[in-house]
């Protein structure tokens, strides 16, 4: 699996309906999710799934009314319970090598891309997901050329990191949790990251942050942001709930090393004020932002430190511009961008 900052070909996301998932609120979130498509756009193609042909045209009239480059926007009739693609979307892979033998019995020799079909159950059985389970395969129903594994156990692509070069960031809190895969341990785990990942290396990291329904995925906590460096999110204030987990987090990191041996640079990223909503904290966090081609979106929550946390990412993406888009209402959904997006890796 590339790291996010490989070239993509595409991005996709599922689009956003439903009420459950922000009540009371959900149309205060289209401004920003259409900012963000409209973003993704300028750079790559975005590839969005749609309930039926009324949401298709609903979508394609919202988009090219804030004047997106719908020459860009490819929108499929893809049921799904939910928005957030990361999850319950396909993990895209690029076939080192050529020679390389399917273990599913597939092709995969003449297959220059594969997808990952994880089983998804809606984070422990919290949601339904009937829908979204099925998402990964009728997107390679529409991309059969394509290599197809499924390995048969339940693994969210929020869950996961990876640095392209043999490493991969991950929790136990999350990974290791019995409303995932309770028949396995451990060793068991990494064996399936080895396999569909393509790593060698898994760096983990303890418990994720208040508020975060998926019981600890990482893309709320650290993330690479080169071969040998990784940001992580901090909480300075020491009364606040997340004061601990997070510096338990940052020691981890801080005695870790990558697959070369080496240790990682480590940079903080501070937290965002805390953000509530209806008597309940959000897990909101800058570490959820997304790397697109030339770009790096990252949430913002209307608080002095969005203005820190982007100066530390840009120093961190010196090549892409970083744009914050406000993710205070999309929030209540408990997750943000990088939550609601996928890549898909271009060949070559």
């Amino acid at each position: 699996m590339p790291a996010e900052w490989a070239k993509h070909e595409a991005t996709w996301l599922t689009y956003p309906k439903n009420p459950d998932s922000w009540p009371g609120k959900i149309e205060t979130i289209y401004p920003s999710y259409h900012l963000f498509v409209k973003t993704l756009a300028e750079g790559e193609q975005v590839h969005i799934n749609v309930d039926d042909e009324q949401m298709l045209a609903h979508v394609h009239r919202e988009l090219e009314a804030i004047g997106t480059n719908m020459g860009n926007i490819c929108l499929h009739v893809i049921p799904s319970n939910d928005a957030w693609c990361r999850d319950h979307g396909p993990a895209f892979l690029l076939n080192r090598n050529m020679a390389d033998h399917d273990r599913q019995g597939v092709n995969c020799h003449i297959a220059k891309r594969a997808i990952v079909n994880w089983n998804h159950n809606a984070w422990g059985g919290k949601y339904p997901y009937e829908l979204d389970t099925q998402v990964p395969v009728r997107i390679h129903d529409l991309m059969p050329e394509m290599a197809l594994f499924e390995p048969g156990i339940v693994m969210e692509g929020g869950s996961i990191d990876v640095n392209g070069c043999g490493d991969l960031l991950t929790t136990t809190s999350c990974l290791l949790n019995p409303n995932r895969n309770p028949q396995l341990g451990q060793d068991q785990i990494e064996e399936y990251l080895r396999g569909y990942y393509g790593v060698d290396n898994i760096i983990w990291l303890g418990d994720g942050i208040v508020g975060d329904d998926t019981d600890g995925h990482v893309d709320d906590l650290s993330r690479f942001v080169s071969e040998d460096t990784i940001i992580t999110a901090v909480e300075e204030d020491m009364w606040d709930e997340n004061y601990e987990p997070l510096q338990k987090n940052l020691k981890m990191l801080n005695r870790c090393r990558l697959a070369n041996g080496k240790q990682p640079t480590i940079v903080e990223l501070p937290m965002p004020d805390v953000v509530f909503y209806d008597g309940q904290r959000l897990p909101a966090s800058y570490a959820n932002f997304y790397i697109a081609n030339g770009k790096v979106i990252f949430p913002t929550y209307r608080c002095l430190t969005d203005n820190e946390a982007a100066y530390i990412l840009e120093a961190c993406f010196p090549d892409r511009e970083v744009i914050g888009i406000d993710s205070t209402d999309i929030i209540w959904g408990l997750g943000s961008f990088h939550c609601l997006s996928q890549q898909m890796p271009i060949i070559g």
